[in-house]
């Protein structure tokens, strides 16, 4: 049998993908699980990668632990709350090598708010998300033929994301942006009300609506002053032990 490590030595952003794209470095380890036994080659991996948050793993400023409130609650209740979050699970393929090889995962990302793992990233302010990767799968080894064996479900690696990596690849698909996701009915209602006052992005369709919203506001009326009949003198205030100090 061959004992098989995994390292992550980096993470990087993907300029070129089509979308928000991380790309993780790994370098994977093959050795006999016996000093005697020669190395084996190993024809080929085939994985299934896992990627958690481990927030428990690092400390939090007052205002990122104000933007995790929504996922983990108040501070006072993370003994309990602060449970990992899901990131990713993608598949890879390793060709073959001996001993030690590296390779490329790369685990496409999303700026959808609704995702918990990106309102994580967004809420922090700096320094490094502590990550957790699984490994699973099929190994496929052996000197003459050979031999299929599963990948022992306790293979595992961390990995510290800066968080100005994750910034980097969002800046480079919604420079400046944010990203909403809608109901159809919603989207249409919206495009309607697009059209008819003829305005030019979504911007300003919702900075409209928000106008609108500000002035169809009710203000609290003014209170009204004490009517003094004519020919009456005014009531003097009543002098009281507190109001005559």
């Amino acid at each position: 049998m061959t004992e098989l490590a995994f390292t992550c030595t980096g993470v990087r952003a993907d300029p070129y993908a089509a979308g928000p794209t991380l790309v993780f470095r790994l370098r994977i380890t093959a050795t006999s699980k016996e000093p005697q036994e020669p190395q084996e080659p190993v024809h080929a991996l085939a994985l299934r990668c896992q990627i958690r948050i481990e927030p428990a793993r690092r400390g939090y400023e007052d205002r990122e632990a104000a933007g995790l409130a929504d996922l983990f609650g108040e501070r006072s209740r993370w003994g309990t709350t602060l449970q990992p979050v899901q990131f990713a699970q993608v598949p890879l393929m390793v060709p073959g090598f001996s001993g030690e090889t590296e390779t490329d995962l790369v685990v496409p990302c999303t700026y959808d708010m609704d995702i918990a793992a990106t309102r994580y990233f967004a809420a922090l302010e700096g320094g490094e998300a502590p990550l957790l990767m699984l490994f699973s799968g099929t190994a496929f080894t052996g000197a003459g033929g050979f031999r299929v064996h599963p990948v022992p479900w306790d293979r595992e690696a961390t990995c510290r994301l800066p968080v100005e990596v994750w910034r980097e690849m969002i800046e480079q698909h919604f420079p400046g942006c944010g990203w909403i996701r809608l109901p159809r009915d919603t989207m249409d209602a919206l495009l309607a009300f697009r059209s008819q006052h003829a305005l030019p992005s979504w911007e300003a369709t919702l900075r409209a609506l928000l106008e609108e919203s500000a002035a169809a506001a009710p203000r609290s009326p003014a209170r009204p002053a004490p009517r003094i009949l004519p020919g009456s003198a005014a009531v003097p205030p009543r002098v009281t032990e507190r109001t005559a100090t």
